[in-house]
């Protein structure tokens, strides 16, 4: 009987042994951004709340298990919502923002399964001011999904280990529609590295629309890119067959002091189901500047020159400039505001061609005529 109990003692004892050598963690986190704003539409100014401008408002669950040998199960579960109504955001989905799961290990790299971003999103955008001052700095009408907008459903994504300061990452996503597999298929690569004081990414987005029913047109945007027509600068070309964003960012700190720049991309192409006949195309150039006044004290301003061309021809030019006071680690109070003045010709929603209409970013407000200011200041807090 006692050998018995024995026994069974060192069995539970073994158990509990491998449960503690089995490390897992779940995080809980968040982040809440409001503030109040002005902008000028094409209706008279407005004046009200403004969620999300520097970051979108979130909660989220993320975790690991450790599997032993270095290897690691991993998991994000990512809500986005309003602040301002508490409505879900992300076209109304749970977890719209982030839902995947995945191995990693060091020396292997990461695999991800799910709804997530784009390795442009990972690599170039955090070497952006967009990364910094939010929406407001972000490319006119958000055409190069510079505010990362979309996210990508139905997602495999491998990320590389470091090699010497150097990443990479490539990304493929499955409609998963029966004798279809091209129709609404995203694929995504991205290479980065960091040295010091500089850091360097380039990426290639392409998204692909579903296909309409034989012989009639498309009439909007679907498949498993997300959309990124957010106002009057890409809106007539939501039905286009495929969308291909290249991107490039540089960004150089020097004390106080960070310096960048960046160029993108965005063709937006016709085929027999859309409602306009040649590929549109965006060509954007930013430059920006940084400085940590004091360690809570961080100022920046940044200038974007896009122009358009192919179906249309219009020209952007935006400047945006901002500060951020931070109270503590977790909350911080900041100002943003942006001018953006636009020429030209853009085709509208209804596929007329009508002059050109200054869009901040993805606040998808038309603006009074050709031209457009946003001053918005607000509060950020994460837990």
């Amino acid at each position: 009987m006692h050998k018995k109990k024995s026994v069974a003692v060192a069995l539970v004892s073994t158990a509990i042994a491998g449960v503690a050598h089995a490390q897992s963690s779940v995080t809980l986190y968040g982040l809440i951004d409001a503030g109040f704003g002005y902008v000028n539409t094409n209706q008279g100014s407005r004046y009200a709340m403004m969620n999300g401008n520097l970051n979108g408002d979130r909660w989220g669950l993320k975790g690991a298990e450790d599997l032993g040998g270095g290897l690691a199960a991993i998991f994000q579960i990512e809500n986005g919502f309003n602040v301002g109504t508490g409505a879900l955001g992300q076209g109304g989905r749970e977890f719209g923002r982030q839902s995947w799961v995945g191995l990693t290990s060091a020396s292997v790299g990461t695999l991800k399964l799910g709804r997530q971003y784009d390795p442009t999103v990972d690599t170039v955008q955090g070497l952006t001011l967009e990364s910094v001052l939010g929406s407001p700095a972000t490319t006119p009408g958000d055409v190069d999904n510079n505010d990362n907008s979309a996210r990508i459903s139905n997602a495999i994504k491998y990320v590389s280990p470091l090699f010497g300061g150097v990443q990479f990452e490539g990304l493929y996503a499955l409609n998963g529609v029966a004798g279809k597999p091209g129709s609404g298929n995203t694929y995504s690569a991205a290479a980065s590295y960091t040295g010091g004081p500089l850091s360097i990414a380039a990426g290639y987005l392409h998204g692909s629309n579903t296909a309409a029913t034989p012989g009639a047109l498309r009439t909007t945007w679907s498949g498993t890119m997300d959309s990124i027509f957010d106002g009057p600068v890409s809106n007539g070309y939501q039905t286009a067959a495929s969308i291909g964003i290249a991107h490039v960012a540089a960004r150089y700190k020097l004390s106080a002091v960070t310096v960048g720049a960046g160029y993108s991309y965005a063709a937006f192409n016709a085929d027999a189901q859309s409602t306009f006949k040649s590929q549109e195309h965006f060509n954007s150039g930013k430059v920006y500047a940084l400085y940590q006044l004091t360690p809570s004290l961080l100022g920046g301003i940044g200038y974007i020159y896009t122009r358009s061309g192919g179906d249309t021809s219009a020209t952007y030019n935006q400047v945006t400039a901002g500060a951020s006071y931070a109270l503590s680690k977790r909350t911080d109070f900041y100002a943003v505001g942006a001018y953006q003045h636009a020429t030209g010709t853009q085709r509208t929603t209804g596929g007329a061609l009508a002059d050109a209409v200054a869009s901040v970013g993805s606040y998808g407000l038309a603006g009074n005529g050709n031209s457009q200011t946003l001053v918005v200041v607000g509060m950020r807090h994460r837990f």
